[in-house]
């Protein structure tokens, strides 16, 4: 995976996994493994910045849930109507993206 692509397209990815459902950091890591084959590997280094950058733009709420093995409860993190909104524009930006590109193929043949 280009990490140049993934920082490029980190909140589309956090935004459609939490989409379903709300899940904590490493549910969050085990879907984007078992989603994608392997494609999305995140470290608990990269994720946990970008879901707190989330959390403080209102596009992510967090909440508390069971207490995992630390002792500590578990974060949730579950997508806002704010998200979801910006999930929809990203949706739709990332389509367009991926449209020109690959008319820029087409168009050399």
């Amino acid at each position: 995976m280009n990490p140049d692509l993934l920082r490029g397209n980190l909140d589309l990815i956090l935004l459609t996994l939490l989409e379903p459902q709300p899940l904590y950091g490493f549910a969050i890591i085990q879907a984007a493994r078992e989603r994608t084959e392997g494609y999305f590997d995140f470290k608990e280094g990269s994720l946990y910045p970008a879901l707190h950058r989330l959390e403080a733009e209102g596009l992510l709420a967090a909440q508390p849930g069971e207490v995992g093995r630390n002792g500590k409860p578990r974060k949730y993190y579950a997508v806002t109507d704010k998200g979801r909104q910006v999930l929809q524009a990203k949706r739709q930006e990332f389509s367009a993206f991926t449209d020109a590109v690959a008319r820029l193929g087409r168009s050399g043949t």
